[in-house]
């Protein structure tokens, strides 16, 4: 049993897990995040009969899509079938040709631009650095503690007292150990039998073999505010800040000025305030910089005002389902990011 003291975050249900070879392909539908969070984090609160009813058909609801989408075929045409039901799903209608927010990450997704020989590269977390390292310097890579490259060395890894663990082919499957506490290595076991391309058919990540990296907490701690940079033709142009990730996740928005948004994405807009970090230019250069291979690319990135490290480098931020909130700003983000651009991968 892991540790309390232990924060662990998987976005994979069991079902993606198969006795085949991890590389084998499926499908499946990714299901609301789960998180272990830390123990003075709030309960959520009860609901009522009525809205346990509502989630039992939900979840009946949920079943028969998965199920629906896991029969589609596993190439081209069925990636395209599916992320356009998912869209659909959770936008309320169907992708279109206009230069919005989620249409543009919609068809970066669906398009052969996906499959880009460098999209794919820079989505293996270990590989990556590789790319940050070439491109921007050495100073921006996180250090690599150790990479495990079978579950069978799972059991006799000697994990630091402090670090994060993470898989390399997935999104969301990380530990953060803070204080030597006892670690679930079933559940870094099982990483190594997923496919992510079953979870949301998001190509890059089709091949990817799976491993899982040991990083170093960065700046001794475990709740750091993520900076995500959204670049346009190697332009900076919308910086996300995520805040409390594995507590009570929230998000604000700036533009590339450091102009403080009145909107958020897929979570709650926080009232904190965030400064400009004081190496906010740096940053941006650094941004820029791994960004200019692509056309449309969120670079993540880490800083505590003196220290800049690139997370990872995002593709298709949200799957490209996130909800603007309130709605009506994804319009006005959308001219802001992309007036006067074509899409014409």
């Amino acid at each position: 049993m892991q540790s309390r003291s232990v924060v662990s975050w998987t976005s994979t249900p069991d079902r993606l897990r198969s006795d085949a070879a991890p590389i084998q392909l499926g499908s499946e539908v990714a299901p609301p995040m789960h998180k272990t969070q830390p123990k003075n984090a709030k309960p959520p609160q009860s609901q009522g009969h009525a809205t346990a009813t509502e989630s039992w058909f939900a979840r009946v609801r949920r079943e028969v899509f998965r199920s629906f989408l896991r029969s589609l075929p596993e190439n081209r045409f069925g990636d395209r079938l599916v992320s356009t039901l998912q869209f659909l799903r959770h936008h309320k209608r169907l992708p279109n040709a206009r230069m919005t927010y989620n249409d543009v990450l919609h068809r970066i997704k669906t398009s052969d631009d996906m499959l880009h020989p460098l999209r794919v590269f820079v989505s293996d977390k270990e590989y990556m650095k590789l790319y940050v390292r070439e491109i921007a310097g050495e100073q921006y890579v996180v250090p690599t503690l150790g990479v495990i490259s079978s579950a069978r060395d799972v059991d006799t890894y000697d994990f630091p007292q402090q670090c994060c663990i993470k898989a390399t082919h997935t999104s969301g499957c990380v530990i953060l150990r803070r204080d030597g506490e006892a670690i679930d290595r079933e559940l870094i076991k099982s990483w190594f039998d997923i496919n992510y391309y079953r979870l949301n058919r998001e190509a890059n990540y089709k091949h990817l073999k799976p491993k899982v990296i040991i990083e170093p907490l960065l700046f001794g701690s475990w709740n750091l505010q993520d900076y995500k940079v959204f670049c346009l033709n190697g332009r900076p142009k919308l910086i996300q800040v995520d805040v409390d990730r594995y507590i009570q996740h929230k998000r604000k928005y700036f533009d590339a000025d450091w102009n403080e948004q009145d909107f958020s994405i897929k979570y709650p807009r926080t009232d904190e305030v965030i400064p400009r970090p004081k190496n906010f230019d740096e940053m941006m250069s650094v941004a820029a910089k791994l960004s200019r291979e692509f056309w449309f690319v969120r670079v993540d990135l880490y800083s505590d005002g003196e220290r800049t490290y690139v997370g990872e480098i995002t593709h298709c931020a949200d799957n490209a389902d996130g909800r603007f909130m309130p709605p009506s700003a994804e319009l006005k983000v959308s001219k802001y990011l992309f007036d006067g651009v074509e899409f014409n991968r």
